[in-house]
């Protein structure tokens, strides 16, 4: 009876220690690192992928460079709560702070995020007023910078237009230059990194106040000791010839701690799109 009651307790205790939540860095060995698809994923795996693998070998927490074919599903990731970090705009991080418990552990440095509105050379749009009742590209809805920030200021002027979302500031760049667009919305650092034979057939017509850049966050889930090891090797990756060009590759040039109210900036503009 004693063998039958100790079998029953084991059994109870295997069973509770299946069932009872585990930290993300208990239950996989390599961690996932969520990439905002504000370009396609082939170009941010080549920019990223290198990039985390130097900051896995100098953490030892090992990353795992993902992201999402488009700007709405990879907000229902983050909704959800699937990645363990991500890099994500300041909006997603006000909203996904909030919702999911993500929290901010670092941003780039001396950066602030400024949207623009793009037009093709030469097009004879010289002005915001002549985009009144024309169809614009976008990225997503609440792409922050290059979706919200520029049609806050097109709505501020009276400027009423019509949206069509192409899933990534890429492919806003694109349409535009190739004129299925009269004008689109994006940020300087994708429009930097826009292959040359796109950019050089674009010019900016308008560019908004700026804000807080995007964040890098940890889901709470991630053990303290992970997401501090993960976040120094952030902040001193500048410090190596290596991370100084991984940097440069994604057009940063260093990481600076943060911390969750960096983006009040943000909650003070009240924006309810998500």
């Amino acid at each position: 009876m004693k063998t039958f009651i100790s079998l029953i307790s084991g059994l109870l205790l295997t069973f509770q220690a299946f069932c009872a939540p585990q930290s993300t860095a208990q239950q996989k060995k390599s961690l996932t690192f969520a990439v905002v698809p504000q370009q396609s994923a082939k170009k941010l795996a080549k920019l990223w992928t290198p990039l985390l693998t130097e900051i896995s070998e100098k953490s030892g927490v090992k990353l795992i460079f993902t992201t999402a074919p488009n700007i709405p599903i990879f907000e229902q990731r983050l909704a959800k709560g699937e990645y363990d970090f991500a890099y994500m705009n300041p909006y997603h991080f006000v909203v996904y702070n909030k919702s999911a418990g993500y929290q901010a552990m670092a941003k780039q440095k001396n950066k602030r995020i400024q949207g623009i509105i793009v037009v093709k050379k030469h097009s004879g749009i010289t002005e915001l007023g002549q985009l009144k009742d024309l169809t614009l590209a976008f990225p997503a809805p609440a792409a922050f910078a290059a979706t919200l920030l520029p049609k806050a200021d097109l709505k501020a002027q009276g400027i009423a237009v019509n949206s069509r979302y192409v899933s990534s500031h890429d492919s806003v760049y694109l349409s535009v230059a190739r004129g299925l667009f009269p004008a689109g919305g994006g940020i300087m650092r994708t429009f930097n990194n826009a292959p040359k034979q796109v950019r050089d057939q674009l010019q900016i017509l308008w560019k908004t106040a700026k804000y807080t850049p995007h964040a890098i966050a940890n889901h709470p889930l991630v053990a303290q000791e992970v997401s501090q090891n993960v976040q120094q090797s952030l902040l001193t990756l500048h410090t190596s010839e290596q991370g100084a060009k991984l940097l440069k590759a994604i057009n940063f040039t260093q990481f600076e701690t943060a911390q969750d109210s960096d983006w009040n900036d943000i909650r003070a503009l009240g924006i309810d799109s998500l």
